[in-house]
């Protein structure tokens, strides 16, 4: 698949994905003889994961840490979950955090509604 198709597929712009490659996020792509960039299946699981990762917020210098250890091998396999289980606990606490402000606005907005309703009952 060309760049230009994992573009559109992912919602990710050219230069984002050229630049996950160049700073280590996605390991190297295949080439074409034409020096075009070929994803593989593999590739696009890196895509994926990625994309996954930096929507939950993971900072790019963790993702590129845990990128270069896979590419080590199995012996990398403790230090990789290890890094994956931090990230899941700062993400469940900002899960919590979100999940509060929810609660919040959602009572704001109970309140307002419950104002209204009294008010047009009043008039």
């Amino acid at each position: 698949m060309k760049i230009a198709e994992v573009s559109e597929r992912y919602g990710i712009s050219t230069d984002t994905l050229r630049y996950y490659e160049r700073i280590g996020l996605i390991p190297p792509v295949n080439r074409s003889d034409g020096r075009i960039r070929e994803y593989g299946e593999k590739d696009l699981g890196w895509v994926d994961f990625i994309k996954c990762m930096r929507n939950a917020g993971l900072p790019v210098e963790v993702l590129i840490e845990y990128v270069g250890l896979v590419q080590k091998g199995d012996q990398t396999i403790a230090a990789r979950e290890e890094i994956l289980l931090l990230q899941r606990e700062l993400l469940v606490a900002k899960m919590q955090e979100m999940q509060k402000t929810l609660d919040i606005l959602d009572y704001k907005i109970r309140v307002y509604k419950e104002t209204i309703l009294n008010l047009e009952r009043a008039l």
